[in-house]
């Protein structure tokens, strides 16, 4: 952790970041070949259409993936993409890999996060 708070990998605007991302696969959406920044926009925009007076969702729409810029810079990807990444829950049978796909996760043998329902549900 104490690797990524020092702030020193790199600095850009969010439309550097964006289009940075597009160089990116996520593992955890194989199916989708559309660019990450396409998603990012598709994301704020349905946020606007369903929030119109929520600039804040509109925002958050946008830069929800930014994070995963990390994986470039040598992240493994289960840290950094939140399809593979559940937290306050089991690992679910529903994602693109599979329970296998978290054998990496150090969280996989913590009971605490091992129940079916998540904290944020419950």
């Amino acid at each position: 952790m104490q690797h990524w708070l020092k702030f020193n990998h790199l600095e850009m605007n969010v439309m550097e970041a964006l289009d940075l991302l597009n160089s990116l696969v996520d593992e955890s959406d194989p199916d989708v070949d559309l660019p990450n920044s396409i998603h990012a926009f598709q994301t704020a925009e349905r946020a606007r259409e369903a929030h119109p007076d929520k600039d804040w969702m509109h925002l958050t729409g946008l830069i929800h993936d930014l994070g995963k810029v990390m994986a470039l810079y040598g992240e493994p990807q289960w840290a950094t993409v939140g399809d593979t990444f559940p937290i306050g829950c089991e690992f679910s049978d529903k994602c693109v890999f599979g329970k296998a796909s978290f054998a990496q996760n150090p969280d996989i043998d913590n009971p605490v996060y091992r129940v079916h329902v998540s904290s944020a549900e419950t």
